[in-house]
């Protein structure tokens, strides 16, 4: 879901189960300065949530009540740190040699959609980002992305007989 929708790991850990409509496939966020969006989820993660809300966060509550959506193992909120340890031992887990952080999966959420196409403006409100000169921070990278793009497709882009 962090990287879904491009959350901060705060918005994460303070989603109630009220916030998810996973019809609509989009969770209801509280961003900074107390501004909600709403951050979209594809097919993957609906099925991903609609699987924890069946079997995991069940089992975490057990006979508790909570409002949370994300528990930690005794059933309680779970927590920034929390996340930020279960990013890592799951990086780990895969043999990722670079930290995995809530941060990079923010950052390769708004890369990828640039990368893919999206209009700047649309990752601007996706990220919750009041200015645009915030969001334009990822751009570097997706031209790094559309000069290899550029090189791999253009038919002269290789041609070194330059003077």
């Amino acid at each position: 879901v962090l990287y879904a929708a491009g959350l901060r790991v705060s918005e994460l850990v303070a989603l109630d189960v009220q916030d998810v409509d996973l019809g609509q496939g989009q969770v209801r966020v509280m961003g900074k300065g107390n501004k909600e969006r709403i951050g979209l989820l594809g097919d993957w993660a609906v099925r991903a949530v609609r699987t924890y809300l069946r079997e995991g966060r069940s089992a975490l509550l057990g006979q508790l009540s909570a409002t949370a959506l994300w528990l930690n193992h005794r059933g309680g909120r779970l927590t920034e740190r929390g996340v930020t340890l279960i990013l890592s031992n799951a990086g780990k887990k895969a043999g990722i040699r670079t930290s995995v952080s809530s941060h990079v999966l923010r950052h390769s959420f708004a890369t990828h959609l640039l990368d893919g196409g999206a209009d700047l403006r649309v990752v601007q409100e996706l990220l919750g980002h009041a200015d645009l000169v915030t969001t334009q921070i990822y751009t570097h990278v997706s031209q790094s992305r559309m000069r290899e793009v550029y090189t791999r497709a253009h038919p002269r882009a290789g041609e070194s007989d330059l003077p």
